[in-house]
């Protein structure tokens, strides 16, 4: 990759990030006058804070993707030093797609089986962008899934890892700085793997998150919602299937599956003893007089480190960000 290119990169996370920047504190004024707000369960007076926010990420991805592609078909003489891929596009409507289901959820609240159903189908636009079904695994070899891959692993990869993002959240900034921490790392991957398909997505989503996460960083001013949730994670599963790194974004994701699996290991001992105190269903922790968490048991991820040692909803989320790092660092080295 020449230096050019990677400058352009740079631009593209720098006007993102600003468009996030200055879209954000006009977002949040109003959020707050509409009363769409939700309550900061780890803080000692259980502020109210404006929710929904994720919205701004993906209206300002869909912003620069509208202006560049105005920019490239102006008559004249402007050129444009940016080449948006049929990948880039079919990625962003997926997220759009996905953005825009949380919304319809947040306020009707359509049910689990439906919400699977219906997201299943929202991945297949991805079906056009794919240019092989061949999938590196590490100690195996390529295999070929052939239309399997196209009618099952795409839209069930691109479900999972939404409702991935989804759930491994809770705390100020731990969703949306997991998701910035993937996606700098998908990045860098594709650069040292020359495949630039995705850049421009990556590189817009990367500095759209990191404003974000300016305020959603403890003490979080803006939370992201669903919204912000499904369409990041769908946009992140998007990126891998599309790439082909299945096994690597596999691997980024383990804390995320981790996460999942306790939490399903909780639910189904729930089922079967609902009667046990330490089984019951529990949401939040709490915040005690010195600002250290209690959280209730050491059944999801986050809460772990809480239950164990004395922390800070900020320590822990900290804690989260380092134990997401290494397994990103790991997936550098997966080939696909």
């Amino acid at each position: 990759m020449q230096i050019h290119e990677i400058g352009l990169i740079a631009v593209m996370i720098l006007v993102s990030f600003s468009a996030v920047m200055v879209l954000l504190p006009s977002v949040i004024r109003r959020l707050v006058r509409k009363g769409v707000v939700a309550v900061d369960r780890y803080k000692k007076d259980l502020r109210e804070i404006p929710t929904r926010g994720g919205i701004v990420i993906i209206g300002a991805v869909f912003l620069i993707f509208g202006i560049v592609s105005l920019l490239a078909h102006l008559p004249g003489h402007i050129s444009v030093p940016i080449h948006l891929t049929g990948a880039d596009w079919a990625i962003l409507i997926v997220a759009g797609l996905f953005a825009a289901f949380g919304l319809v959820d947040d306020f009707l609240d359509v049910g689990r089986l439906v919400k699977i159903f219906i997201l299943f189908f929202f991945s297949y636009r991805l079906i056009f962008e794919i240019t092989s079904t061949m999938v590196l695994v590490p100690f195996v070899g390529y295999i070929d899934f052939g239309v399997l891959y196209i009618s099952l692993i795409i839209p069930i990869y691109v479900l999972v890892t939404a409702n991935l993002a989804n759930m491994h959240s809770g705390f100020n900034g731990l969703a949306s700085g997991l998701s910035a921490i993937i996606i700098a790392f998908l990045l860098l991957k594709m650069l040292l793997e020359g495949c630039y398909d995705c850049v421009f997505i990556l590189s817009c989503l990367l500095g759209a998150i990191f404003g974000f996460l300016w305020y959603n960083f403890y003490p979080a001013k803006i939370l992201w919602g669903n919204i912000g949730a499904l369409s990041i994670g769908a946009a992140i599963g998007a990126i891998i299937v599309v790439s082909g790194f299945l096994v690597s974004g596999f691997v980024m994701l383990i804390p995320h599956t981790v996460n999942f699996l306790m939490y399903a290991y909780w639910r189904l001992m729930h089922r079967l003893h609902p009667h046990e105190w330490r089984w019951r269903t529990v949401k939040f922790g709490e915040v005690l007089a010195d600002g250290t968490l209690k959280v209730p048991n050491r059944l999801t991820l986050k809460w772990v480190l809480p239950y164990y040692y004395q922390m800070t909803e900020k320590q822990a989320v900290l804690a989260m960000y380092a134990l997401t790092i290494p397994f990103c660092v790991a997936a550098l080295f997966i080939h696909g």
